[in-house]
C-alpha cells in the first residue's frame, strides 16, 4: 500500500534525507586511492552517528555495512571489506541512508577515483542526467511509468542498458515502501503520482548488457559481462505544485547540515 505523508511526516522525511545527503557527500569527498571500502564505510557510519542519525542500511535484511560500496562492474550491494582496495581509475558507487526520528533517507552517487577513461565518464554523466530526467517526470498527475520511460529512453539512446532486476521504491517510516519505481517502462502506465508520495528514483545503468549476477555472498550484484555500472539516486517528495528533491544536498558543493 502506498503511504501518503502529511505535512509533519514530510518534515520528518526532509530531516532524514538531509542527513543522508550530507553523509553521501562526506563519503564521496573522502574517497582516496589506497583506502579500503571498509574504511570508507566507517567514515560514513561515524558521520551519521555524530549527527544524531542511525545508519539505516546497517543490519537491514542482514546487510553488514552502513553503505553499499560498489566498484566498477559491481552494480549495487557491494559489501564494505578490508580486502577491497580503491585504486586510481575506479568508479565507486556509494548508496547509503540515515534514519532520523523514525523516518528514512536514501540516496546514491557514483564517484571517480582520480582520472577515469572517457567511456566510464560518459556512463556516469548519462546515468546522472537520466536521474534528473526521471525526476522531471515525477510530478503530481503523472504515472510511475513516465519516470521509467524517461530514464530508459535516454540511456538506451546513449548506447547503455537499464537493469531490470532492481528498481526504485517508495520511502518513509520503512526504507522500502510501495510503489516500485522501475527505470524502464511505458509512459502513462503504473500508479498515479499524487501529493504526499515520497519515492526514491535510482537509475542503475550498465555499460553493455543489463544482465546481472549475484555472488555467493548473497549480496554483491555484478554485471555478467564485466562491463561497468553506475548508480545515482535521489529521494523526492511529490507536492501539489512541484517536486522536492529531498536529497539534493549531495550535488551541492556548498551544502552543509
Amino acid at each position: 500500500m502506498i503511504q501518503i505523508k502529511n505535512a509533519k511526516e514530510l518534515d520528518g522525511m526532509r530531516r532524514a534525507n538531509a542527513l543522508s545527503a550530507a553523509a553521501l557527500k562526506y563519503g564521496g569527498e573522502h574517497i582516496e586511492a589506497g583506502m579500503t571500502t571498509w574504511e570508507l564505510d566507517k567514515l560514513i557510519y561515524d558521520f551519521i552517528i555524530k549527527h544524531g542519525g542511525k545508519p539505516n542500511f546497517k543490519g537491514l535484511y542482514g546487510f553488514p555495512g552502513s553503505a553499499c560500496i560498489s566498484l566498477n562492474d559491481t552494480v549495487i550491494h557491494g559489501i564494505p571489506s578490508h580486502d577491497v582496495v580503491i585504486r586510481p581509475g575506479d568508479i565507486i558507487s556509494i548508496d547509503t541512508g540515515a534514519k532520523v526520528d523514525g523516518f528514512n533517507g536514501d540516496n546514491a552517487c557514483t564517484y571517480a577515483c582520480g582520472k577515469i577513461d572517457l567511456e566510464a565518464q560518459r556512463l556516469l554523466d548519462v546515468t546522472k542526467e537520466a536521474l534528473h530526467l526521471g525526476i522531471a517526470q515525477a510530478v503530481a498527475g503523472n504515472r510511475i511509468g513516465d519516470i521509467g520511460h524517461a530514464v530508459q529512453s535516454y540511456c538506451e539512446a546513449a548506447g547503455f542498458s537499464v537493469v531490470r532486476d532492481f528498481v526504485g521504491h517508495g520511502t518513509g517510516k520503512e526504507l522500502h515502501e510501495d510503489p516500485e519505481v522501475p527505470n524502464y517502462g511505458n509512459p502513462g502506465r503504473g500508479p498515479r503520482l499524487v501529493p504526499g508520495m515520497t519515492i526514491a528514483i535510482e537509475p542503475m545503468i550498465c555499460q553493455y548488457d543489463y544482465k546481472i549476477k549475484t555472488l555467493s555472498d548473497g549480496w554483491t550484484v555484478k554485471t555478467r559481462d564485466g562491463g561497468l555500472a553506475a548508480h545515482f539516486e535521489h529521494s523526492v517528495a511529490i507536492l501539489k505544485d512541484h517536486t522536492e528533491v529531498m536529497t539534493r544536498g549531495w550535488e551541492d558543493p556548498d551544502f552543509t547540515l
